[in-house]
């Protein structure tokens, strides 16, 4: 097997074809609810990050020339973040270790102490990463929302069930330039709630950087939709909901986050802007078909709401991490 450094930017047609079906043997084997994904913007899904960050890719050809393996690091400044794939058929031939150790040792020339990666309970990622020394540092739940399940009256009902001094307001593409400062405030709670997570994925704080994520999503051929809680009196974002719909795969939705400002919890926010979102994707994205949204174990209140709109708990989703120098020590010789 060959593994080499590899650009998206510059592969040809062909090798990205390749990889995108390494990607779906992979949903067929492991998540075979999941939606296959498609090649519609996936150069740039692959390509485009904010400009803090820098990815870094292998590939692994068969002997027929065939991309069956891929290992990315996403450098996030304080933690590498790796991405696995490995072809079923190329499954129990050391070629993940050896995926991994190449991407270990490029953190640790570069400076790297950890390294964290997402892996979905219930496929054969958990057990591999435990034997290489990754330990579970946080457990979320997935739950998923098929739209034709949908009680379109009920939902109406919640909808409306913001109290009095507040308006909701639906702003797909992202919000205006003049309500990015207030929107940065209300996305700070989320900062400030220690829930014991890596932080594996990128988190926007202020109006210059929510800005930069916006636009790298539309660059990603990600499409966000944002619901905003506004606080009439103050002008203040009480709470705010937001779902991206990838190009690559169309009918499934995934649920960003979903903040409520602690000064204005208990005014029913949290509920009425999830569905007041689902009615919004009814009518902006015809193809929709699913949501899917991820949900600490221990935020009971939000558990509660998807469970009210009809979301189903489908699989753990764990957050493992590692030492970099460990690892490559682990690794030595691969």
């Amino acid at each position: 097997m060959t593994v080499r450094e590899w650009d998206p930017r510059t592969a040809p047609d062909s090798e990205l074809q390749s990889l995108l079906e390494t990607l779906n043997a992979v949903l067929a084997a492991d998540l075979p609810d999941d939606p296959p994904w498609q090649n519609d913007h996936l150069r740039a899904y692959l390509t485009e990050t904010m400009p803090s960050e820098r990815r870094v890719s292998w590939v692994s050809e068969d002997g027929d020339g065939r991309l069956d393996g891929m290992v990315n690091v996403l450098l996030l400044g304080g933690i590498g973040v790796l991405e696995v794939l490995v072809h079923p058929r190329a499954r129990r031939t050391g070629l993940a270790r050896r995926l991994v150790a190449t991407a270990a040792r490029r953190l640790f020339a570069e400076g790297f102490s950890s390294v964290g990666v997402e892996v979905v309970g219930g496929t054969p990622a958990i057990a591999f990463f435990e034997s290489l020394g990754f330990a579970r540092e946080y457990v979320e739940t997935r739950s998923v929302l098929h739209l034709s399940t949908v009680d379109w009256l009920a939902l109406g009902e919640m909808a409306g069930g913001i109290a009095a001094g507040y308006r909701m307001a639906y702003y797909p593409g992202g919000p205006p330039d003049d309500m990015l400062e207030a929107y940065a405030v209300a996305k700070a709670e989320l900062r400030d709630n220690d829930s014991g997570d890596l932080e594996l994925r990128p988190s926007s704080y202020d109006a210059r950087r929510l800005r930069e994520s916006l636009n790298t999503l539309h660059r990603r051929g990600m499409t966000p939709h944002i619901v905003l809680a506004v606080h009439e009196k103050t002008g203040a974002v009480a709470g705010l909901t937001e779902v991206v719909v990838p190009a690559q795969h169309p009918t499934r939705a995934d649920q960003y986050d979903t903040i409520v400002v602690q000064d204005h919890r208990g005014y029913g926010i949290d509920r009425a802007i999830k569905a007041r979102m689902l009615f919004e994707l009814r009518s902006a994205a015809p193809r929709l078909t699913e949501v899917q949204t991820w949900n600490a174990q221990s935020n009971e209140p939000m558990l509660k709401v998807n469970a009210e709109l009809g979301f189903q708990p489908d699989r753990e989703w764990c957050e493992y991490g590692a030492d970099v120098g460990e690892l490559v020590h682990r690794l030595e010789g691969i």
